[in-house]
């Protein structure tokens, strides 16, 4: 019998992972999250003590969360300006993803999020 995933997943991700954008090092760790969707989609979550959040700024959108609580986005500021919502945290997730509370994750198509 072939088993489908229903609901998310969170796991630790070995080795340090680093996240970069506006031509800044916006943090490095290596206690990364890695969350798997229920369609498959994985997004890598930093926690919020490994960031530089001086790069961050809470946009004013929040929105309801599939896990539960609310996703709050962000805007990354650099010397250019800012990346309208470019990164997001759950606050306040429940079951499978509670862990995901106190992490952010990044719009990897303008942000490089990567192990090293």
């Amino acid at each position: 019998m072939l088993m489908t995933q229903t609901q998310p997943a969170v796991r630790r991700l070995p080795g340090t992972w680093v996240v970069r954008a506006a031509g800044a090092v916006l943090g490095e760790t290596e206690t990364a999250l890695e969350l798997t969707e229920a369609n498959g989609l994985t997004q890598v979550y930093f926690p919020e003590a490994d960031l530089a959040l001086a790069f961050f700024e809470r946009s004013p959108r929040r929105i309801a969360s599939d896990l539960g609580g609310t996703m709050q986005y962000f805007d990354i500021i650099g010397r250019n300006g800012a990346m309208a919502e470019a990164a997001w945290t759950h606050e306040a997730a429940q079951d499978r993803a509670a862990r995901l509370t106190g992490h952010i994750a990044f719009d990897t198509q303008r942000v490089a999020v990567e192990r090293v």
